[in-house]
């Protein structure tokens, strides 16, 4: 599995705390010191078939600060992958990888699902 979170982060340290009270094996990666790729969003929003909206942290500064609310409505899903990979604070997080399942956010009940 593979564990994105910004450490300061409290919905990511609950998060992490849920993994590790399960005993989880994961690879727990920084979303800011190591922004997902364009290709790597491409892929897991593909796998999640969730909205592309759901992959922006929309309660984040930079997110407000862009007026992204405004602008992406306008942009291709091409543009709205290369703007996530332009910084870590615009993405969601946490997001966990299991094999072909992808989730955002953290909801325990979801994660429970998804970690077997």
């Amino acid at each position: 599995m593979l564990f994105l979170e910004y450490p300061k982060c409290s919905t990511c340290k609950k998060a992490k705390n849920f993994l590790d009270s399960k005993g989880a094996d994961y690879e727990d990666r920084h979303i800011v010191e190591n922004n997902p790729t364009a290709e790597e969003l491409k892929q897991w929003h593909e796998m999640s078939g969730l909205d592309i909206k759901k992959f922006f942290n929309t309660s984040g500064m930079l997110y407000k600060s862009m007026n992204l609310k405004d602008k992406l409505p306008q942009m291709s899903l091409e543009e709205k992958y290369q703007l996530l990979a332009t910084d870590g604070m615009l993405v969601k997080r946490p997001i966990l990888i299991n094999g072909d399942k992808v989730l955002t956010g953290f909801k325990e009940a979801e994660w429970e699902e998804i970690i077997g």
